[in-house]
């Protein structure tokens, strides 16, 4: 294999021998166009037009390291520190979930539903920020909370919203202990993407999933898989102002039984929702 490649035309390909045996074609053209983005700040319409675009040895040293951890399983996303979520740039690390499109997902349709919201938000397991962030990007007059359980990701949070020049309350809290003395006002929309994984299926998952990503953000007992949104429910009269709405990402197999709960609760106006994929992905309410 030919470690000297010249340009950035070059280096996608040499992306692909080096991780063919682990990702798709598909995937790991995602995954060059995030390095790319990231080490040169060229957009993919950028880099068509330079396809020549010299990489100085300096780089180049750089980019073999990123590839000899990527080699390893580790996903692109901790190997750079970063990545873009809704227009927003995050930073990531082990102790915080990688964000998904379908959490972009989950983002847009709260602002296509709610243009111009001047509310209270209150985003539960946020994680680095990611939610609570790029709402308050797009909604700067909405007053926006955001928890987690995790000192590590509070602090990765805090480190986002100065990065995206946004305001959140970020404060921790473990949502299946706390009880109204940490909710001192309630909110007109509440979302959450909490674990919702079995443990039974972190076999499935690929190896930048299962051995890299924080379990405690991910799974839940294959006996009590709702156990996040039940707690979350608890809690919903002194969380949820009256006509309150609640927006969840959920396990694309747990859309009835999780309906079911909501409605078990009071929850009124229920929605189940398809991702992209064409997997139900999204549960809301009122």
């Amino acid at each position: 294999m030919n470690d000297n490649f010249r340009t950035i035309k070059d280096f996608r390909h040499y992306l692909h021998t080096r991780l063919r045996h682990l990702y798709p074609a598909s995937e790991i053209n995602s995954i060059a166009d995030l390095i790319i983005m990231t080490i040169f700040n060229l957009n993919r319409l950028q880099e068509m037009m330079k396809p020549e675009y010299e990489i100085s040895p300096t780089r180049r040293r750089e980019l073999l390291e990123i590839c000899n951890n990527l080699e390893k399983g580790s996903p692109v996303q901790y190997v750079l520190g970063e990545t873009f979520f809704y227009n927003c740039r995050i930073k990531v690390n082990p102790a915080t979930l990688i964000p998904r499109q379908e959490t972009e997902e989950l983002v847009d349709l709260i602002l296509k539903e709610n243009p111009g919201f001047k509310g209270k938000i209150i985003d539960i397991g946020t994680g680095p920020g990611t939610i609570a962030i790029a709402l308050a990007k797009h909604l700067p007059y909405a007053s926006i909370t955001a928890i987690d359980i995790s000192d590590k990701a509070l602090e990765t949070a805090r480190e986002n919203a100065k990065l995206n020049n946004v305001k959140v309350n970020f404060f921790k809290a473990d949502i299946l202990k706390a009880g109204p003395e940490y909710f001192p006002e309630k909110f007109n929309i509440l979302v959450s993407n909490p674990p919702y994984v079995p443990v039974s299926e972190k076999k499935n998952l690929h190896i930048n999933v299962r051995e890299f990503e924080p379990e405690t953000a991910l799974f839940v007992p294959d006996d009590n898989p709702l156990i996040y949104y039940r707690a979350i429910l608890e809690k919903k009269n002194f969380l949820l102002a009256p006509e309150g709405k609640i927006y969840f990402e959920m396990h694309e197999k747990m859309g009835k039984a999780l309906n079911t709960l909501l409605i078990s609760y009071g929850i009124k106006e229920t929605r189940i929702i398809k991702d992209l994929n064409g997997k139900e992905r999204f549960i809301t309410g009122k």
